[in-house]
């Protein structure tokens, strides 16, 4: 079991996501960054969709009640192991009352802590990545015990990985929305030509941008959309839906990112900038 003895900002358990309910108003959830998470699992021999503990910005402090094998991976939050720092993409071995705690953020903004056979948290609806209204809780906070199994013996054959660095790179590629085809020429300039900062307004429902381009006056039925989905609203707000993000909306759905710009953009904090690259 692992204990958490401090919170951080955000901290929660995620897995590859719940499929299947999005006509009932479920959202996918699950890693925000899975390029991250994907690696983070190989590492530790785990299968594909283990649950992880998503960190973000401000790291926990955590108590290990037993043994095990655990990695990191994601942003790098200045990670130390028994006050003796730890890298990132590394398999560790932990024993029982090793603390883990988090420092400086140095660059990204979600990181990833794995443990050997993922965390053994309660699935809902197939899946054991916190939502709230779905789950019991929406996050991890100070006093939670989160179970994983024992881990004396592990050998992996990888101990290591190089992954290289994204959290810097701003341009995300998109494909065309089905409400694509409405932008007016002032506006595609506006969208292709420019750069946008990440507004306040930024969780694992949505990212808003603050700059805006032209609006409009496009009256449409309230439509399906998915994570990476990015909406114009009518004065020219440009938002974008991550994991948790609603199933259906009434904005015109211009533009749709793809699974790499999801993760470089899960990576990304207030005042980052990004710009748009549509893919032929």
């Amino acid at each position: 079991m692992l204990k958490v003895l401090k919170s951080g900002l955000f901290t929660t358990i995620q897995d590859n996501g719940r499929y299947g309910y999005l006509n009932k108003g479920v959202p996918v959830a699950g890693y925000m960054d899975t390029f991250a998470a994907t690696k983070v699992n190989k590492l530790l021999e785990n299968s594909i969709d283990a649950a992880l503990m998503e960190i973000t910005m401000t790291g926990p402090k955590i108590q290990f009640e037993a043994a095990t094998f655990i990695c990191l991976g994601g942003a790098e939050i200045s990670a130390k192991l028994n006050d003796e720092p730890i890298k990132n993409y590394v398999v560790v071995k932990v024993k029982k009352g090793d603390i883990l705690t988090y420092g400086k953020l140095v660059q990204g903004f979600r990181a990833y802590l794995g443990v050997k056979n993922g965390f053994k948290t309660v699935r809902v609806l197939g899946s054991r990545s916190f939502f709230i209204s779905v789950t019991e809780k929406n996050h991890s906070s100070e006093g939670d015990v989160l179970k994983f199994d024992e881990v004396v013996e592990f050998s992996p054959k990888i101990m290591e990985l190089k992954v290289p660095n994204y959290y810097d790179k701003a341009k995300l590629t998109v494909n065309k929305g089905p409400e694509y085809e409405l932008l007016n020429d002032k506006q595609l300039e506006y969208l292709f030509a420019r750069e946008f900062s990440i507004a306040n307004e930024n969780n694992r429902m949505a990212y808003q941008l603050e700059e805006t381009i032209p609006g409009h006056e496009i009256s449409m039925l309230t439509s399906a959309t998915l994570p990476g989905t990015v909406q114009l609203t009518p004065s020219g707000k440009l938002i974008i839906l991550m994991k948790d993000g609603q199933t259906t909306g009434g904005y015109p759905r211009i533009l749709q990112l793809s699974d790499d710009a999801i993760n470089m953009l899960a990576q990304k904090k207030f005042g980052d900038l990004i710009n748009f690259k549509l893919i032929p």
